[in-house]
C-alpha cells in the first residue's frame, strides 16, 4: 500500500512539473544533414528574377565538415528569399525560442545575417521585402557604423525596432543567436548562449502609448520664479572700473626715421591695458523667492490600454531567410524553433559549442599555411632577383673582358702599323 501511495505521488509531481513548465515542443529544426534533400523543405520566391542562389557547404573552414553544412549564400551583390514551412502553431500562454547560427566567413561588408519567422498564410514564393512578418531577429552589418542585432516585432500592423542596441559579432567566425519571448512579456537576446540583452517587452519597444502624459491643462504659473541666484541688488560697479580694454603703448617711441610728411603723424601701437577687468556684473547671491524647478505635472493617457499578450502571435508557420548581401558567403545552420529555453541551450551546446573550438582550429592552420606560402613566395622572389641581378653582373664582367680583349688586338694592330711605317 506504501508502494502504490509513492507511486501515485510521483506520478502528482511529475503532472505538477508538466503542468507547471509545460511540455517541450520542437516546431521547427533544419540541420541540412542529407544532403540536397533540403530543396524538398526550403522554397526559393519567385518574386524577382534574379535572387542570389543559396548553396549547401559548410564553407572555407568549419569544425566538422557534415555537420556545419548549412546554406550559404554564393553571389554578391545579390537580394536572397526562400524560406521553409512547419506546422502553424501559436505561443500563446508559453515561451518562442528561435534559434540559428551565422558564419560571415566572408569578413561581411554590408548584408544581412537575421532570419524572420512568418504567419502561416504567406505565399512563399511571393516571399519578398514588403511581405508581412510576426518577428525578425539576427545580426546586421554594414560598415562601421551597423553591426548590430534586429529585434523586430510586427505589432498591430507596423513593425516595431528595439529602443536599445544590440552589438552584434563582426569577426569570420560561427556564432548562435538566440532570442527567447516569454508569456510575461519578457524577452532575452543571447549569442553564443550567453546573455547580452534582457527587459520588458513594453519598455524596449514603443509598442505602447507611454502611460502618462503631461497634463495640457497645467501651466507654470506666473509668478514662480525657477531663478536659484539673482544679481546682488547691493553690489555697485566701482567708479574705476571703465577703462578702455587696449590702450597706446606708453614704451614705445617713435622711429629716427619717421617722415611725418612721408608716413603721416605717427601714432604709437596699442596694447592690452592691464587695468582692463572687462564687462562688470554685479555678484550672484541666493534668491530667497527660489520656488525649485517647475515640474509638468503628468496625468494618466487616455490613449493607453495595457496589453499583456503584445507577446503572442495567432500563426506561426513559416521561417524565412529575407535579405541583402554585397559580399557573398555567409553560411545558416542549425535552425531551431521551441518553446523550450533550456532545450535550446542544450543543442546550442550539442551543434555550436561541438565545433567551434575546431573551426577554429582549421581557420588558424589555414591562415599559418597562407602566411608561410607568402614567406616561400617572398624568398622566392628575393632569390630570383639574386639570380638575376647574379646573371646581369656575370654578362657585364663578359662584356668587359670581351671589351678588354677588343681593345688589346686594336692596339696589336696599332702597334704593327706603326712599325710597318
Amino acid at each position: 500500500m506504501q508502494g502504490k501511495m509513492t507511486t501515485v505521488s510521483l506520478l502528482l509531481v511529475v503532472a505538477s512539473i508538466a503542468s507547471t513548465f509545460g511540455e517541450s515542443s520542437v516546431y521547427f529544426r533544419e540541420q541540412f544533414e542529407d544532403g540536397d534533400a533540403w530543396k524538398s523543405r526550403w522554397v526559393e520566391s519567385k518574386h524577382k528574377s534574379d535572387y542570389g542562389k543559396f548553396v549547401l557547404s559548410a564553407g572555407k573552414f568549419y569544425g566538422d565538415v557534415e555537420k556545419d553544412k548549412g546554406l550559404q549564400t554564393s553571389q554578391d551583390a545579390r537580394f536572397y528569399s526562400a524560406s521553409s514551412r512547419f506546422e502553424s502553431f501559436s505561443n500563446k500562454d508559453q515561451p518562442l525560442v528561435i534559434q540559428f547560427t551565422v558564419k560571415h566567413e566572408q569578413n561581411i561588408d554590408c548584408g544581412g545575417g537575421y532570419i524572420k519567422l512568418f504567419p502561416a498564410d504567406l505565399n512563399q514564393e511571393e516571399m519578398h521585402g514588403d511581405s508581412t512578418y510576426n518577428i525578425m531577429f539576427g545580426p546586421d552589418i554594414c560598415g562601421p557604423g551597423t553591426k548590430k542585432v534586429h529585434v523586430i516585432f510586427h505589432y498591430k500592423g507596423k513593425n516595431h525596432l528595439i529602443n536599445k542596441d544590440i552589438r552584434c559579432k563582426d569577426d569570420e567566425y560561427t556564432h548562435l543567436y538566440t532570442l527567447v519571448v516569454n508569456p510575461d512579456n519578457t524577452y532575452e537576446v543571447k549569442i553564443d548562449n550567453k546573455k547580452v540583452e534582457s527587459g520588458s517587452l513594453e519598455e524596449d519597444w514603443d509598442f505602447l502609448p507611454p502611460k502618462k502624459i503631461k497634463d495640457p491643462d497645467a501651466e507654470k504659473p506666473d509668478d514662480w520664479d525657477d531663478n536659484e541666484k539673482i544679481d546682488d541688488p547691493e553690489d555697485k560697479k566701482p567708479e574705476d572700473w571703465d577703462v578702455a580694454e587696449n590702450i597706446p603703448d606708453p614704451d614705445a617711441k617713435k622711429p629716427d626715421d619717421w617722415d611725418d610728411e612721408m608716413d603721416g603723424e605717427w601714432e604709437p601701437p596699442m596694447i592690452t591695458n592691464p587695468d582692463f577687468k572687462g564687462e562688470w556684473k554685479p555678484k550672484q547671491i541666493d534668491n530667497p523667492a527660489y520656488k525649485g524647478k517647475w515640474v509638468h505635472p503628468e496625468i494618466d493617457n487616455p490613449d493607453y490600454t495595457a496589453d499583456a499578450e503584445i507577446y503572442k502571435y495567432d500563426s506561426v508557420g513559416v521561417i524565412g531567410l529575407d535579405l541583402w548581401q554585397v559580399k557573398s558567403g555567409t553560411v545558416f545552420d542549425n535552425f531551431l524553433i521551441t518553446n523550450d529555453p533550456k532545450l535550446a541551450e542544450e543543442v546550442g551546446n550539442e551543434t555550436w559549442g561541438e565545433t567551434k573550438d575546431p573551426e577554429k582550429k582549421m581557420k588558424e592552420s589555414q591562415e599559418e599555411e597562407e602566411r608561410k606560402k607568402r614567406e616561400e613566395g617572398m624568398n622566392k622572389k628575393e632569390e630570383d632577383e639574386e639570380d638575376k641581378e647574379e646573371e646581369e653582373e656575370d654578362e657585364e664582367d663578359y662584356e668587359d673582358e670581351e671589351d678588354e680583349e677588343d681593345r688589346e688586338e686594336e692596339e696589336e694592330t696599332d702597334s704593327k702599323l706603326k712599325d710597318e711605317l
